[in-house]
């Protein structure tokens, strides 16, 4: 069976993406059972995809017109092939040509790995670069920046004479854990301060 897989990521889609066109290319390749799905900004779930990937059985043929079609990334598309490859399933990417077990299938997986390589090395590249940058500027703190001030977490911990873990993690939005951790690291702080007093 030659099965056909489509997808849009916007209403809008770009000239040469849309479901119409998928659909008429598909078509005119032999797909003659086709699966589609459409993301939007927010939703990036494949239902449709994972119904055809769990019915594709060995000797069935899976065409896309382009690798991005259905995958994010190199990698995703790579384990997906690999996977489909694995279940005697052939993958036609009409934009690449036929991954099979032939050495022309094995080529196109070999260079599909190479980009993969390649796209992570890039990704590492740009990250170590940024840092870079940003540690040449003032004020840079590496990780995440905290997201309570230091004034903010000690009038929580003293809010904490009065009220239970839950209602000042109610009043300020802090969580219990965290409450209970910054009050053990100010009772520590406040402990160590009356020790160095006492030695002087």
């Amino acid at each position: 069976m030659i099965y056909g897989y489509m997808r849009v990521s916007t209403v809008g889609q770009v000239k040469g993406n849309s479901l119409e066109e998928q659909e008429r290319i598909l078509r005119q390749n032999g797909a003659t059972i086709l699966y589609q799905d459409a993301f939007t900004g927010t939703k990036t779930s494949r239902p449709n995809f994972n119904k055809l990937l769990a019915i594709l059985k060995e000797g069935d043929t899976l065409i896309i017109t382009k690798l991005d079609r259905f995958a994010r990334n190199t990698v995703e598309g790579i384990n997906v092939v690999q996977h489909l490859l694995g279940r005697g399933v052939r993958v036609n990417i009409l934009n690449m040509g036929t991954i099979d077990n032939t050495p022309t299938g094995k080529l196109i997986l070999t260079v599909m790995l190479g980009f993969a390589e390649f796209e992570r090395d890039m990704i590492l590249q740009r990250t170590a670069e940024g840092k870079s940058i940003a540690k040449t500027k003032s004020g840079y703190l590496e990780g995440r920046p905290p997201k309570y001030t230091e004034e903010a977490l000690v009038e929580a911990v003293m809010l904490l004479d009065s009220y239970t873990y839950r209602q000042v993690s109610e009043m300020t939005g802090i969580s219990k854990s965290t409450l209970k951790r910054i009050k053990k690291k100010y009772e520590s702080r406040k402990f160590d301060c009356y020790v160095e007093k006492e030695m002087l």
